[in-house]
């Protein structure tokens, strides 16, 4: 993991119009171009056959269609339009139903109304086909919003939903029980944002301690829980504590990123564990990129070889 000095760096890279311009012509222009590692492809095809390729390694799978802080209504339209779309194209494939999603790409940072409606569309045509729709969660200005419509709708009766909590944030604890008291499904991340320090932990061993606290709480009282992350110590310790208390390899899952720790994922699939990669795909995966990069240095290195690659 990089320091925070680096983090900052690589989120400020993220916001540069003029880096995305280029990095849209030439990040995905060869099937080994570098962005390949961890974006799928620009088009939901794409998606849906590098989802056929985790199913047939024995994984399963989400499918997100990137994007995120549109700035007007017609922008968060099309982007629901998008999501339609390819709940539709998913449907036609036969590959497995789940999809997750980002309420600022659906109009949140326009008008919190519209975006509510704009998820209750892809909800009502997804839940009934049969699909889980995850809400990736965001930065922390995001945070108490989107648990507040994730509670709303959950509330009125759309059950096959689920959120994320990051263990970097002081509150996360707290709104871990919230969720848990509720039913709902919680996807356990560290995060991958730059918090100040007056509501996030600062330090990697206070980020890693409260993730190690929120795992064992959600194995031992969420409902099926999502253990995302490529560190092998807090997936040893999901592994100990499951086996410790009895809790079968199929009450929950591990999840990773598409194109991270394969050989990790390989491992826990022969060992018996549920592993689902998150496959992100789409035209706006610069600001995706550039948060993965910020957050391993092997990251880094991998794409400065294949960027070396590429010339010519």
């Amino acid at each position: 993991m990089l320091d925070s000095a680096a983090k900052t760096f690589f989120h400020l890279l993220a916001q540069s119009g003029t880096l995305k311009k280029l990095a849209s012509r030439y990040g995905m222009r060869k099937p080994t171009s570098f962005a390949r590692r961890f974006i799928a492809g620009e088009s939901v095809d794409e998606a849906i056959a590098a989802g056929r390729a985790v199913q047939a390694r024995g994984l399963t799978l989400t499918l997100d269609y990137l994007g995120e802080s549109v700035h007007s209504l017609g922008e968060a339209d099309a982007a629901t339009r998008d999501y339609l779309s390819a709940v539709q194209a998913i449907i036609a494939s036969g590959i497995e139903r789940n999809i997750s999603l980002k309420l600022t790409q659906l109009g949140l940072d326009v008008d919190k109304a519209s975006a509510v409606d704009n998820l209750r569309k892809i909800l009502g045509l997804a839940e009934p086909a049969g699909f889980f729709v995850r809400i990736d969660m965001e930065g922390s200005p995001y945070t108490a919003v989107t648990l507040e419509i994730f509670e709303t709708l959950w509330q009125q009766g759309y059950r096959q939903m689920g959120v994320v909590l990051q263990s970097a944030l002081h509150r996360s604890e707290q709104d871990l029980e919230r969720i848990i008291a509720l039913g709902g499904r919680v996807r356990l991340v560290k995060g991958a944002y730059k918090e100040p320090k007056t509501i996030a932990y600062q330090k990697k061993a206070d980020v890693d301690a409260a993730y190690a606290r929120m795992l064992a709480r959600l194995l031992a009282a969420g409902h099926y829980p999502a253990i995302a992350t490529h560190d092998p110590a807090m997936i040893a310790l999901a592994r100990q504590y499951a086996a410790d208390h009895q809790i079968a390899t199929d009450a929950f899952e591990f999840q990773m990123l598409y194109g991270i720790r394969r050989d990790l994922q390989n491992a826990l699939v022969r060992d018996g564990y549920r592993v689902r990669l998150y496959i992100p795909f789409g035209r706006e995966w610069f600001p995706y990129f550039m948060r993965r990069l910020g957050e391993r240095p092997a990251n880094v290195a991998f794409v400065l070889r294949g960027i070396t690659a590429d010339k010519g």
